[in-house]
């Protein structure tokens, strides 16, 4: 009988993919990962996580699973929380729901799960496995859940084949609706439990809060900068090759205080992130202001009117080798070569058609439309079909 341990998060989709697991004859092991301890940061009572644990525990008791607690903050402190400040530091927005699952839940907590004589791993996400063979070789696919409202594949975008080889997604197959009525034929106390929000396991926290911890406030001017501005004039220049033209649009414009007005203060740039709206203060305008960029050296945030500035808008981004990841691996291209790709460029973004270009220092993912707020530090992933083939973090 093949072991599986799934980690039990106190909410309903881990709980009814136990339940799954469990109908399928698998023996089942539920694990609550405790990646926080510092409640000074969390909005009062928004999701804390003993309630989670408390949650997860019932409905382990409930399905007549063992189940026990980990906790695993030091890593997670270490591997999130710390990236995250510096990411932040260098201007750059990252995206902790994608490291989470990549450094904690199919690493650190895989290997404490196959420690534990586990043959699999499995999680409460909406995505699905598929395996296919290739010259006598297995490989496994990560494929989009079926409930299009509520797939979760961008999120495992940094997954291997090692990881994928041991993962199991119970839920893939289900949507929401049919989730939560599987929890309610069977009484689960998460039933009715609302979506958590807020870093992934930390539950609700105050982002500038939580940031400012470590990053010193420091005020700053915001420049608003016309529509008009002549760094917006669309000459294209003339390109000698496929890659300076792919270089010219994916370029970061360099503004200067002087291309506009300023309109007000700030606390601080590494607080803001493009196409931010929120949090700006500055009242008069025609239409809102969205920052458009950020400069943490110079401490100087960026924005522009409304949100067809051009400012926002760009048709193509480059990943760095260091950071481009194939989950499948027998697909990688070779500098040189192009791949007609769907992709997206954060979670809830409709799929957009678009070609990889791989050169020799990197990757371009060069779309058809113009994109808004293409923002360093999130990660751009790219489909075949229904299959997540491969991501990076955006340079």
């Amino acid at each position: 009988m093949k072991r599986v341990i799934i980690g039990l998060s106190g909410g309903v989709d881990s709980s009814v993919a136990a339940y799954l697991l469990k109908e399928q004859g698998y023996e089942v092991i539920g694990l609550f990962m405790k990646n926080w301890h510092d409640d000074s940061v969390t909005i009062s009572n928004e999701c804390p996580w003993l309630d989670d644990s408390n949650d997860a525990m019932l409905v382990a008791e409930k399905l007549g699973i063992p189940f026990q607690t980990v906790d695993l903050s030091e890593q997670y402190k270490e591997r999130i929380v710390d990236y995250m400040f510096n990411e932040y530091e260098n201007g750059r927005t990252p995206n902790p729901d994608v490291l989470c699952n990549r450094e904690i839940k199919f690493d650190v907590f895989m290997k404490i799960a196959l420690e534990l004589g586990a043959d699999y791993v499995a999680t409460g996400h909406y995505c699905r496995k598929g395996t296919i063979q290739k010259e006598d070789k297995e490989i496994y696919q990560l494929l989009a859940g079926i409930d299009d409202n509520k797939d979760q594949s961008y999120f495992l975008c940094q997954l291997s084949q090692d990881q994928l080889a041991k993962s199991l997604f119970p839920i893939g197959e289900l949507t929401k609706p049919e989730v939560r009525e599987i929890a309610t034929k069977l009484d689960l106390v998460t039933a009715e439990k609302k979506d958590s929000q807020g870093l992934c396991f930390i539950g609700k926290v105050k982002l500038p809060d939580f940031l400012q911890q470590q990053l010193k406030p420091k005020e700053g001017v915001i420049v608003e900068i016309p529509k008009e501005q002549e760094v917006f004039s669309h000459v294209d220049p003339e390109f000698n090759s496929e890659e300076e033209k792919l270089k010219y649009l994916s370029r970061k414009i360099d503004y200067k205080v002087d291309h506009g007005k300023i309109v007000g203060k700030h606390q601080g740039a590494h607080y803001f992130t493009k196409g931010q709206r929120k949090g700006l203060a500055v009242g008069g305008t025609v239409e809102p202001l969205f920052v458009i960029d950020t400069d943490v050296n110079e401490n100087v945030i960026y924005t522009g009117q409304g949100k067809e500035h051009p400012g926002l808008f760009k048709k193509a981004l480059f990943v760095t080798n260091e950071e481009l990841h194939w989950v499948r691996e027998d697909l990688e291209l070779n500098s040189g070569e192009t791949m007609d790709v769907m992709a997206r460029i954060r979670y809830r973004q409709s799929l957009q058609k678009a070609m990889l270009h791989k050169v020799e220092s990197g990757l371009y993912v060069e779309f058809e439309e113009f994109q808004s707020a293409i923002t360093e530090g999130q990660f751009v992933a790219w489909y075949s079909g229904d299959e997540l083939v491969g991501s990076g973090v955006i340079s």
